[in-house]
């Protein structure tokens, strides 16, 4: 059995003021959603520079709830930009707050994180020097030790 793609599936409180967010600070577009007949967003896809982000409204009936109703979230998603600055300011000026300002990194990126209106990390970074594997390792291992 084969994997052919693997989605984010982002659950929200207010999932249609989420996907208008994620439009107006990451420029992406709506592929589609589906919609019940109360209002509540089921499902719905957008774009992110062709790679597929899903949302949904919370189903706390279905055991479905997002980081709003969990009091954070446990995982990021990262962005790869080419200009992660912008992004960020851009990001914030929609609403987002800044959990780490953009900072040049070891592993050979200048990245930060937001949180969004609805609870998820995004770490939005672009690369400024290609480094092996290997490099980021003798790096990773000298800030570890203090060096």
């Amino acid at each position: 059995m084969a994997i052919h793609e693997v989605f984010s599936y982002l659950r929200v409180k207010n999932a249609g003021a989420a996907i208008e967010f994620y439009k107006k600070a990451f420029g992406v577009t709506e592929k589609f959603r589906l919609t019940e007949p109360s209002g509540r967003i089921g499902h719905a896809e957008l774009d992110f520079g062709g790679t597929t982000v899903m949302v949904s409204e919370e189903y706390p009936e279905y055991g479905i709830v997002g980081p709003q109703s969990l009091g954070g979230t446990g995982v990021g998603i990262h962005l790869h930009v080419d200009d992660c600055d912008a992004l960020i300011a851009r990001a914030v000026e929609a609403g987002a707050t800044i959990v780490r300002k953009p900072q040049d990194h070891f592993y050979g990126e200048r990245s930060g994180t937001v949180r969004d209106p609805f609870g998820h990390e995004w770490l939005i970074g672009h690369e400024i020097e290609k480094l092996t594997p290997a490099e980021m390792q003798r790096r990773y291992t000298d800030l570890m030790k203090g060096a």
